[in-house]
């Protein structure tokens, strides 16, 4: 009994770890992306995206599913006590990830033209540039990441991600500042050399977060190294084993991520190519695309991460769990994610929805288009938070090519309908968003479904869906009544919609505890939650 509850502890424990790194991370990145297009606007929105979803496929392709492959394969020995075999795991990664790292940054770096030409934005040359030595970079962090994750250890990973963002976040506001004026006169603005300075930060940040991942594994290296000098294993692995059994467990998680990042070149490539064909100029066609990839993109992602940070943190612990036969505490994690997941992804939904346009002009007052596409859009947050969780989940279990199907499902769903709407000249870059949110949609619900039938698990419907539901419906009635009312006593756009924020998340958790939608086990596994449910007790709230 009392090693089940450390071991609960510490999942919970290691969870809010990476899900409060997780929110300062996103928070920072959304943070420095606010004056970055206020600087450089929406066109150099689309011009940096159009980079970065080229730099973000290959990234994928060559480091990005491996950490969550490493760490599987690390806790998974580990369980067992393999500490030389789950050291191999690592030492085998880090040659696989930074071998695929640096050819695909010398690929990047050699063909950066010609790539831009074919994603037609040759605008965004100097943004590849820029962003292929950072493969290499974060390459190598990867396998790093995916090690401590592996050992139960977020601290590190977590450590690293701030400081990655903080150097980032500066970087690439001062660096996009000083090239916007590059080789200008007359106070013109250089845009695709400024969003090339936006990209720069990223290289900056990842070298950062690398110093700060390697100094972690150097301070606790002697234990590593005494763990594995004593370790007596029946079974002797081999580094050329550990690779391949790692890249035939990464490349289903590769594919299925890969498979949403192809949704954002295509959408990047047809959204400007078919706005054109409909009579858009290419400089406006850029515009709207910057405001679909900027805009939206940016603010929907950012309440997923959280969910996703729940399914990272669960993937080891997961694995741990099936690697010992434990499905009752399998089922309790899966239970638990989900529920952690939809508590923030629903009422993010419905308060985006409802307050798009005033918070597009609170936050970027000198290029305040786009409003609409958060209007309709911000259901797609629902989906894709579902789609993410499931996947982590998945791939915790070992049934990692399911994701897969279900990705190449949404993709098919998305191309088609970018095809049928965006070529609407009523809906133009609306029809992107649109098909975002059916491609999540098709995508998730099939994960979820083949979740339930592979794990047999009776999901908690009404406390995963159905409540947060309600309360984020009050929340939402409640943010747009109480922003009229601010903007009619004191008309200031900024401080009705910061009000009306700050009482929709009051409303959300007073009518979530009212229905018993928030559990003691969901605040526990919440950043700050320990002290909240102290507070909640105070006044016997819960």
């Amino acid at each position: 009994m009392e090693e089940r509850v450390k071991r609960k502890t510490s999942f919970v424990k290691q969870a809010a770890i990476l899900a409060t790194a997780s929110i300062l991370v996103r928070f920072l990145g959304f943070i420095y992306r606010v004056p970055l297009t206020n600087m450089i606007g929406d066109s150099g929105n689309g011009i940096y995206s159009a980079g970065y979803y080229i730099y973000t496929f290959l990234l994928i392709l060559s480091s990005a599913g491996l950490p969550a492959a490493i760490s599987k394969m690390v806790s998974e020995r580990i369980a067992v006590k393999e500490y030389r075999n789950a050291h191999r795991v690592f030492q085998s990664a880090l040659i696989v990830s930074g071998s695929l790292g640096l050819v695909f940054a010398i690929l990047l770096g050699v063909f950066g033209q010609q790539i831009a030409n074919l994603s037609n934005t040759p605008e965004s040359y100097y943004c590849i540039l820029t962003l292929a030595p950072t493969l290499f970079i974060v390459a190598v962090m990867s396998a790093f990441r995916g090690y401590f994750q592996g050992m139960n250890t977020m601290v590190p990973t977590a450590i690293s991600q701030i400081v990655e963002q903080v150097f980032n976040a500066f970087f690439s506001v001062y660096l996009a500042y000083l090239f916007l004026s590059y080789g200008m006169t007359g106070g013109e603005k250089n845009i695709p050399m400024g969003a090339a300075g936006g990209t720069m930060g990223t290289g900056i940040g990842a070298l950062a977060g690398l110093l700060v991942i390697l100094f972690s594994y150097l301070l606790i290296r002697p234990t590593i190294k005494k763990k594995v000098g004593k370790c007596r294993q029946a079974y002797e692995e081999s580094r050329r084993e550990t690779g391949l059994q790692l890249i035939k467990t990464a490349w289903p998680i590769i594919a299925g991520t890969a498979v949403f990042s192809i949704t954002n070149l295509i959408d990047m490539n047809m959204v400007i190519r078919i706005l054109e064909n409909t009579g858009f100029p290419h400089e406006e066609a850029l515009r709207l695309y910057g405001q679909l990839s900027g805009k939206y993109v940016t603010l929907t992602t950012l309440p997923v991460s959280i969910s996703t940070a729940f399914a990272t943190a669960a993937l080891p612990s997961i694995a741990k769990s099936v690697k010992l036969k434990d499905f009752k505490q399998v089922r309790r994690k899966m239970n638990l994610t989900f529920r952690l997941s939809m508590i923030v992804s629903v009422p993010a939904a419905v308060g985006i929805g409802v307050l798009g346009d005033p918070i597009i002009h609170l936050l970027f007052p000198l290029a305040s288009g786009g409003g609409a596409l958060l209007t309709i859009g911000a259901v797609s947050i629902l989906f894709l938070a579902l789609c993410q969780t499931a996947t982590g989940i998945l791939q915790g279990i070992g049934h990692i090519k399911v994701p897969v199907v279900g990705a190449i499902l949404g993709a098919i769903v998305k191309v088609i309908l970018n095809y049928v709407l965006i070529g609407i000249p009523s809906l133009n870059v609306l029809g992107a968003v649109l098909s975002t949110t059916g491609c999540y949609l098709v995508a998730g619900v099939f994960d979820v479904v083949m979740l339930s039938r592979i794990t047999r698990v009776k999901f908690d419907f009404m406390g995963t869906f159905f409540k947060p539901l309600v309360g984020a419906s009050v929340m939402g009635v409640a943010a747009l009544a109480v922003y009229h009312i601010l903007y009619m006593l004191h008309p200031s756009n900024g401080v009705a919609t910061i009000g009306s924020i700050l009482f929709a998340m009051g409303i959300y958790g007073m009518v979530m505890l009212f229905i018993g939608g928030i559990a003691e086990e969901d605040l526990k596994s919440m950043p700050m939650g320990a002290k909240i449910l102290r507070f909640l007790k105070r006044f016997r709230l819960v």
